[in-house]
């Protein structure tokens, strides 16, 4: 496309013209940047500054996913009774505080494991709460007919957050060390808080409740099950997730210990993955179309799980040079980031597409809690096994379960032919 097609394309595009949208994105690319440096910076002071064991390092991983385990529920009939956007904010401010108390603990000596299990805690609570509050408040901000465009959008400055955001958040930690790279990420919510309290949008006011919580809890369980395509959706997510998070508690200690990468290499490295991000937005919407969205959710399935599969394959020394050996690595987050991209926003969508407005908050936080429960059992499971098998093969274990899990979906449900 020449410049000037781009900029009559962007000229008529609808959702730009609406502030509170951009407001909106402006805060997702603020956000999505710092939780780049937080996703390298928080396990690095383990695993460099605390010099965490495995089996930590899958605790450190299954504080991170307990919230959802815990709040998941509560927090779906909390935004079903409440406006979002004061939650959304809530939940910012709460993080922001939390990963400030990082760089403070280091300074006066206090840090340890059990300070970093309680902020990663912090952290997921607010992912639980702000997360589900922002994907409802965007489906009020642009229209069920608008998900699909506002996705893509959100997916394309994730791109950019994933191509530039591990690179500089390398750079930060081989610099600046782990914790004063975090006052970054503190530095970008406090604007974020700034620009979202700028939407002059309001929700109207929700209905007053007329039942107990728990039989809210139960309805949204209720129909969540009932929904063949949202059960179907909830056991797939689920696997995935607790393959996810066991290579997520393995992967720092992969790259650092196993195959000898600095701070800053590490994070050049995952710079290709943003590459991954951006492929997946812009195959989103022809892979859609030609295929569904289950078809394009079955992909993403596979690509995820051929990085899944590369990964603890990895040697130190490829072809003798270390050089190759980073260049394999990141060819591998490529993988693992287009493919996980491209399942998870046609999941996004479609699940949203299913619902009626009124369940929204309650099948949102019920998916969450279905899909994400199992994260915790992935990441100290993993962690665990690596302690007994070592780092590499703990991810040799995921590595299996993700070919299970991807040949049991493609041949033993209808997920890739489901069309919307």
């Amino acid at each position: 496309m020449s410049p000037i097609a781009l900029l009559r394309s962007l000229a008529a595009d609808g959702q730009l013209h609406n502030a509170d949208f951009r407001r909106f994105w402006f805060s997702s690319v603020l956000t999505n940047f710092g939780a780049q440096i937080t996703l390298l910076a928080l396990p690095i002071c383990a695993a460099l500054l605390l010099h965490a064991t495995p089996s930590q390092m899958g605790t450190l991983a299954a504080f991170g996913s307990l919230p959802f385990l815990l709040f998941s529920l509560p927090t779906g009939v909390l935004l079903d009774r409440s406006r979002r956007l004061p939650v959304m904010l809530g939940s910012d401010a709460t993080v922001a505080l939390s990963l400030a108390t990082v760089p403070l603990a280091w300074w006066q000596g206090w840090l340890s494991m059990h300070w970093l299990y309680a902020v990663q805690f912090m952290l997921g609570t607010g992912f639980v709460v702000g997360g589900s509050a922002e994907q409802i408040f965007l489906t009020f901000l642009v229209g069920r007919d608008g998900l699909i465009d506002a996705q893509a959008k959100l997916g394309a400055t994730e791109s950019a957050s994933r191509l530039l955001g591990p690179g500089i958040a390398g750079l930060l930690v081989q610099a600046l060390g782990a914790p004063v790279a975090i006052l970054c990420n503190v530095a970008g919510f406090s604007v974020s808080l700034w620009n979202l309290r700028r939407i002059r949008t309001r929700e109207p006011e929700p209905h007053p409740a007329q039942s107990h919580v728990l039989r809210d809890v139960a309805e949204g369980l209720k129909f969540v099950w009932s929904q063949p395509v949202l059960r179907l959706l909830a056991w797939t997510s689920a696997s995935w997730h607790l393959l996810f998070y066991g290579y997520t508690a393995l992967y720092v200690l992969f790259a650092t210990r196993v195959l000898g990468m600095s701070p800053g290499l590490m994070g050049t490295a995952q710079m290709l993955g943003g590459l991954g991000v951006l492929l997946s937005s812009l195959l989103l919407k022809p892979l859609t179309r030609r295929f569904g969205s289950g078809g394009a959710i079955a992909t993403g399935l596979c690509i995820s799980c051929l990085g899944f599969m590369l990964m603890p394959t990895i040697p130190r020394d490829l072809l003798g040079s270390r050089g190759a050996t980073t260049a394999a690595y990141a060819a591998v987050v490529f993988c693992l980031d287009c493919g996980g991209t491209l399942f998870f926003l046609p999941y996004l969508a479609l699940r949203q597409r299913v619902t009626p407005d009124a369940l929204l908050g309650r099948m949102t936080s019920t998916m969450r809690f279905m899909t994400v429960a199992t994260a915790p059992i992935g990441a100290a499971g993993a962690g665990a096994l690596a302690q007994w098998l070592g780092v590499r093969g703990g991810l040799t274990v995921v590595a299996a379960g993700a070919l299970l899990l991807t040949m049991t979906t493609l041949f033993g449900t209808r997920l890739h032919r489901i069309r919307q």
